[in-house]
């Protein structure tokens, strides 16, 4: 198992040819109690994961939201878009097999977001991000990071994959942010950093 801090800067990933990285959540009612606060468990609360393919420094292509098979090869695959929270497990992954990657893409960045208006991470309860090691078939968990409850901010960007060479690195950034709801454009420069 490789366990990966933020400190450590970027890890090497030799011999992890498949890795998935979700997010997870429970709905909360915030501060409201009674009826209101049944409702707003019920409805739960959208966190959306996306990962954001870049060609040198330009984002190229993104998987999540509406789009769940950007390189339409396999390569890198979203889960689907989960609106409330109220999922066993991870609510939104992302898979990736880094030896399917084109050429051209020279890194992915992992972004969770509360994107759509409405939403917040506050919100919400136990945020999870966790990065798994899926190769042979397998999954086995080699970090899990938990944001911050303080700020109010609505974006985090979890980590970036990283390719040098044959090889790809990963680099967990845990780095919180603000983006305009529904603004695509502030997301990719969120995650660019």
């Amino acid at each position: 198992m490789i366990t990966l801090r933020k400190e450590d800067g970027a890890a090497d990933l030799a011999g992890i040819s498949k890795m998935s990285v979700g997010v997870s959540w429970d709905p909360s009612a915030g501060t409201s109690g009674g009826l209101l606060g049944i409702a707003r468990r019920k409805k739960g609360v959208d966190l959306d994961l996306v990962a954001v393919l870049m060609q040198g420094a330009e984002p190229v292509r993104f998987a999540g939201l509406d789009s769940l098979d950007p390189l339409g090869n396999g390569s890198v695959v979203h889960s689907g878009d989960e609106q409330t929270g109220a999922a066993s497990g991870d609510d939104e992954t992302v898979h990736v097999t880094f030896s399917s990657v084109p050429t051209p893409i020279t890194s992915i960045i992992f972004v969770a977001a509360a994107f759509k208006k409405g939403s917040s991470f506050e919100r919400a309860n136990n945020v999870s991000f966790k990065i798994y090691d899926a190769t042979g078939g397998n999954s086995q968990q080699v970090a899990d990071i938990w944001p911050s409850l303080l700020g109010a901010e609505n974006a985090n960007a979890i980590a970036r994959a990283i390719r040098a060479g044959d090889v790809w690195q990963l680099e967990v950034l845990d780095r919180k942010g603000k983006v305009k709801q529904g603004d695509m454009q502030a997301l990719l420069r969120f995650a660019m950093g």
